[in-house]
């Protein structure tokens, strides 16, 4: 990141993306939001913990986005199926791959 996250300017433009989440065990967390992936009907959105852990540095989060009975609200859920995970930030990765370092673990 540059030295302009100082600039208080610079940080209310960085607030405007962040979304707050409650974890299993009800505490709050902050995310970046990072982009919205559509794939095949569905949408999921790509998160970056804001305090990220030292182990999981850099990883981002793929919840699938699923509607409420409220209409103004929208739920987030974990996603199991590790091909669709795949597919999803691949597709991010092909977005994105000019504004991210990608690490291949394998």
């Amino acid at each position: 990141m540059s030295d302009e996250t100082n600039n208080p300017e610079s940080m209310e433009e960085e607030l405007d993306n962040i979304i707050v989440l409650n974890d299993e065990n009800g505490d709050e967390v902050q995310f970046e939001f990072l982009d919205l992936i559509e794939l095949d009907d569905e949408e999921y959105v790509v998160l970056l913990p804001v305090e990220e852990d030292e182990d999981a540095e850099g990883e981002v989060v793929i919840l699938k986005v699923e509607d409420t009975e409220n209409e103004d609200e929208e739920s987030y859920v974990s996603v199991e199926d590790e091909d669709t995970l795949n597919k999803v930030f691949e597709i991010f990765k092909e977005k994105f791959k000019d504004e991210f370092n990608f690490i291949d673990e394998e």
